[in-house]
This record gives structure tokens, sequence and C-alpha cells, in this order.
């Protein structure tokens, strides 16, 4: 088995030199760093982590803890974080929790096991049994992507979905709606009434109430958008406009009301959130709410490392602000 001995000989350089290069510890020429890599595929040299870590003890190694990596969002995101971990020199440990409780106890004390340097979660929500599990862990630095709240521990990124539900709400109101249902994510979610507080907010702006009956649950997937949808359809009066709390939902309804022969912008307008790629390719395109995802992965993990290096920097919150995106699936309502 080839040793860095034999690449940094192979290569005409140190010894430092190619542990520069595999670690991206110090910037080197780029004959140097084109000639240890071709040593390194030519010999098929891996380095020994284990051994490296016990020696610098840290294992250049990042937890991510996510509650859906299915979910079109999220998957966003996670190829921003592996992308700036590759980049970076980091390797990126990938647990998907499906927000099970016993499911995220198992994964951290594995990630804990594989002495991680510090630890990224993404999640929906996040309510008092994971942030005393994640509180519990806090010698490790950590950063919080998705959500809404503040804690004294973690880098919290909150991506602001208040003001983007708002923002949804005040362009169908702008475009002259009056009559708009919700198909919402999980109720108990914090995420989801932080959005329909959102509504509300544009709505008391022009006068306007969200009636009980037009505030329809779902679970931030394509299908309970398409059954909401389904719902809406079937009333005597239906909305003239159709806010989902996320992309999938709103595909789903859109396929709904197409099914059932109505058109939309021109039968009943649609808006989603979180502009998910597939969102482009919607007939037709959707209207939403983005989030820049792959930026987002890449600065939460930007954060972390500079934790990581400076484990003295204190826990922080910090804000992004979404977008309005406009596209083809909003009109202004029918007049009868």
């Amino acid at each position: 088995m080839a040793t860095i001995k034999d690449v940094a000989a192979r290569a005409g350089v140190s010894i430092s030199t190619v542990s520069h290069v595999l670690n991206h510890t110090r910037r080197v020429s780029e004959e140097a760093t084109r000639n240890v890599l071709e040593a390194v595929n030519a010999l098929n040299y891996a380095p020994n982590s284990v051994a490296r870590s016990l020696k610098v003890n840290n294992t250049r190694t990042i937890g991510l803890l996510v509650t859906a990596s299915a979910n079109p969002f999220f998957a966003e995101v996670v190829k921003g974080v592996e992308d700036y971990c590759f980049n970076q020199g980091y390797s990126l440990i990938l647990c998907n929790t499906e927000n099970q409780l016993e499911r995220q106890r198992h994964y951290l004390r594995m990630l804990m096991e594989k002495r991680v340097d510090g630890l990224l979660v993404i999640c929906t929500d996040m309510d008092d049994e994971i942030q005393a599990l994640l509180r519990s862990y806090q010698h490790v630095p950590q950063v919080v992507m998705d959500w809404g709240g503040r804690c004294d521990f973690a880098n919290v990124i909150n991506d602001n979905v208040r003001t983007g539900a708002y923002l949804a709400g005040k362009y169908l109101v702008e475009q002259g709606h009056r009559q708009i249902a919700c198909i919402t994510g999980q109720l108990a979610k914090q995420t989801t009434q932080l959005r329909l507080d959102g509504v509300r907010d544009a709505l008391a702006e022009a006068g306007l109430e969200l009636a009980a009956e037009n505030i329809l649950e779902g679970d931030y997937e394509m299908q309970s958008g398409f059954d909401a949808m389904q719902r809406l359809i079937a009333r005597p009066t239906r909305p003239t406009a159709v806010f989902a709390f996320d992309d999938p939902m709103a595909i789903g309804a859109i396929c709904a009301a197409t099914q059932a022969g109505l058109k939309v912008p021109e039968d009943i307008s649609m808006v989603g959130y979180d502009d998910v790629e597939m969102a482009r390719f919607s007939s037709p395109p959707l209207t939403t709410i983005r989030h820049p995802k792959a930026e987002l992965g890449a600065h939460a993990v930007e954060l972390l490392v500079s934790r990581i290096r400076n484990k003295e920097q204190t826990a922080e919150a910090v804000d992004v602000q979404p977008e309005l995106i406009i596209r083809h699936s909003v009109a202004a309502p029918r007049q009868n």
C-alpha cells in the first residue's frame, strides 16, 4: 500500500506539500497540486484518516442531520452542503431521520462516535425534545437551518417564512383576489403557523380575513396538495386563488385542478413556496417564494467551519430574506 512518502517522491514535492494539497490547509501552486493529485491517482493512495484524526484531533468530517432528504427543498439544500464540503476537503455523513426522535438519538450517538468536527441540522421544526437532545452535544459546533427560533448553543439560519408568506398573500391581493385558500403543512408545526401569520398579515392590510374553512391542512407532500384541491373544487363556491405552503403541494393541486377540467390561472390561481427546480417546469410554470437553496447550504457549512476553527465564537442567528418569483400561475380573478 502506497504511503504519503511514496506520493511525495513521485510528485517531486515534500511530504508537507502533499498534506497541504490533500487537506486544503495551505495554498499550493497549480503545478504542484496537479503533480500531487496525479501521483495519488497513479498510486491509488488513501490517507489513514483514523491515524490523522488522532494526531491532529479532528476528522475533517461534518455530520448532517436532515428530517426528510427526499423532499425537493431539502435535496437542493443538501447538494449545496455537499458541494461546499467537497471543495473544502471535508467529508459529509448524511443522516435522514424522517423526523423520528429515536432515529435522531441513534444518528447523533453515531456521529459523536465518529468524532465529527461539527453538526449541521436541517429541519422544519425544532421541538423541545430534539432541542434538548442537541443541547446535550453542545460541545460540538452546530448550525441549525430552516427553523424560525433562536437558541443559545448553535448558530441558527432563520429563513423568515412569515415574510415569505406575506409576500405571497400580498401579491394575490394585488392581483385582485379576495377569496384566498391556503393548503398548509401540518398545523402543529411552527413553520406552518408562521406562514399562516404571514398570509393573515397581508390580508389584514387589505381589510380582509383568512376564513377558517379556507385553511386546508396538508403535510408538505404532493398528494396532500392534490387531495386538498379536490375538496376545494367540490365546493359550491370555490376560492379564486390558492397559496400552497410548498411547491410539491402546489403542483399536486394544479394536477387536481387540471384533471377536473379547470385551467390555471384562468379559473384558479396558484402560488407555491420554496422555488424548487420542478417549479419552473410545472404547467403552467409556478409563481412561488424563493430561497437560494444551494447558497443557503453552502453558507451554513461556511458558518459551521468558522465555528469549528474558532470554538470561542458565540452562537448567533443569521437572517435570510425570501423573494417573490412571478411566473404564469397567477392571474386576476374572472369577473362574474
